[in-house]
């Protein structure tokens, strides 16, 4: 165990959600030898201010470069970079697909002999979006790369270092008196705690497991229970308004003409009402870590002293 913790362990698009988690955890259980690479250089920053002692790197995984030298040496490479929402489809393509292509030409060309692909539950969902269909064609480059590997399937995702999903929700929520909701809210969510997700990635590593594991999270709630969580961990007033989802759909469409970026897309809207039921699995036996209960999740999120002030850039 000593040898892995001190082998050099490399996470492309390691500056968001869960790379920054990883990264906290990693370090806590000992390992010293890690390396971060991601174009987002904010982000980067934060990082390099919080772990000065990692490596953490501007790089631009869709093209070659001096990065991929990063990889010699290393024991596991844990594949994070994802493009998430947006409006521009060449983003989608180029950082989930050739940015992957790149990644999986420099383990093979530096004799990197395991991967850890984080996926998406959206590969099995009944979604046909940019992200969704990206995800599937990433996670089959994963699957045919002739390098031994698992593959993460999470939900929805939410805990420290959160810039979108929750994390963005509850910023809003604490600006805003009234937090508009589609519809009746009554759509069931499966969110997974990013300190568990987390925990099962340092597992992978440290056992070299194989094969593809969904891993949703055990409870079902509800989007409006969702928030009502977060307002209550956060001591928000805002106002809880449903509003029609043709009306919801509407405001994010004029949005969207406004910013390049948004935080929310219609999109992402439509997979939010798609009804998705992901499979619930053993995955605290398989891989021996032990789910934190949502409520306690939330409160971890948004009350921890060191972690839940720093807030990443969109």
């Amino acid at each position: 165990m000593e040898r892995t913790k001190s082998a050099r362990i490399v996470l492309p698009g390691g500056a968001g959600l869960v790379g920054q988690n990883l990264v906290a955890l990693l370090k806590e259980q000992g390992y010293s030898n890690l390396v971060v690479l991601d174009k987002h250089r904010t982000n980067l920053e934060i990082l390099r201010r919080m772990h000065p002692e990692i490596v953490a790197e501007y790089a631009d995984l869709a093209s070659h470069g001096e990065w991929e030298k990063r990889l010699s040496g290393a024991e596991a490479v844990v594949m994070l970079q994802a493009q998430i929402g947006g409006n521009d489809v060449n983003q989608f393509e180029r950082n989930n697909l050739d940015s992957s292509r790149r990644v999986l030409d420099a383990m093979k060309k530096n004799g990197v002999s395991y991967l850890v692909h984080i996926s998406s539950s959206v590969v099995e969902s009944v979604a046909n979006d940019w992200y969704t269909n990206t995800k599937k064609a990433q996670e089959r480059m994963a699957m045919d790369c002739g390098i031994p590997h698992v593959i993460l399937r999470p939900t929805l995702m939410f805990g420290w270092f959160d810039r979108k999903h929750l994390g963005w929700l509850s910023r809003f929520m604490r600006r805003a008196p009234v937090f508009p909701i589609p519809g009746h809210g009554r759509y069931m969510r499966q969110p997974l705690y990013a300190g568990d997700f987390c925990n099962i990635i340092t597992s992978c590593i440290e056992n070299r497991l194989t094969g593809a594991f969904n891993i949703s999270g055990h409870e079902h709630v509800d989007y409006i229970d969702i928030i009502r969580q977060i307002r209550h961990a956060i001591g928000s007033r805002a106002v809880i308004l449903p509003i029609p989802y043709w009306l919801f759909h509407a405001l994010l469409a004029i949005w969207a003409v406004f910013d390049r970026n948004p935080p929310f897309t219609t999109q992402q809207l439509a997979a939010l009402v798609a009804r998705d039921d992901f499979e619930v699995i053993d995955w605290p036996g398989i891989f021996g870590v032990t789910p934190t209960a949502f409520a306690e999740a939330i409160a971890l999120t948004y009350h921890d002293p060191v972690y839940s002030p720093i807030v990443l850039d969109f």
